[in-house]
């Protein structure tokens, strides 16, 4: 009676190939080492041009609500987006508008950011974390925050990076625990 954790990565870069997505997919093969997961990965470089124009949620695109869903649904949540003019970029922001502010209540959520130079860092303390916490989401205290020179052909090649990477995990595995054992709590609860 075991489930996957229903892991979403949101990978908020607008380009591809792209350092963002390079360390969204760090982050998430790093946890499936420590836990049994199903990984979304919504890529923004992917479906940004198909909503980017839209205000309406019934005028998304089937796939577009179909990403909004997963989100809605996740067990954890991997967000990570580069730095635009000192803040998270407009698609980031625009396609978490369409997320009900109810859906992410105390889902964890990795926080990840990337940047041109090490100058941007507090991106994740001073423009990610209030966003997940209007939506009452359980930010991760360790978030993690690449620069352009960590990167090599568009993969993590910094040693120190690559620490971050494993201590941010290490830190998230046990909310990826107690996830599992409120679900096979709940499991048990249906079955009896």
């Amino acid at each position: 009676m075991t489930s996957k954790i229903k892991v979403v990565a949101i990978s908020g870069g607008l380009k591809n190939p792209s350092r963002t997505h390079a360390l969204t997919n760090a982050l998430t093969s790093a946890l499936s080492k420590h836990a049994q997961i199903d990984v979304r990965l919504i890529d923004l470089g992917e479906i940004g041009p198909r909503f980017a124009g839209v205000v309406q949620p019934d005028d998304l695109p089937a796939d577009i609500r179909a990403a909004i869903r997963a989100i809605e649904g996740a067990d954890f949540i991997v967000a990570a987006t580069p730095v635009y003019r000192a803040s998270f970029t407009g698609l980031f922001k625009h396609l978490l508008d369409f997320v009900d502010h109810n859906a992410l209540i105390d889902v964890p959520v990795l926080l990840a950011a990337t940047g041109g130079s090490d100058r941007h860092a507090l991106i994740i303390d001073h423009q990610l974390r209030p966003l997940f916490s209007f939506f009452q989401s359980l930010t991760l205290p360790i978030g993690v925050y690449a620069s352009e020179a960590d990167f090599e052909n568009y993969r993590v090649s910094s040693a120190a990076l690559k620490e971050r990477i494993e201590l941010a995990v290490e830190r998230a595995v046990p909310f990826l625990r107690a996830r599992v054992s409120a679900e096979l709590d709940q499991q048990v609860r249906v079955a009896a």
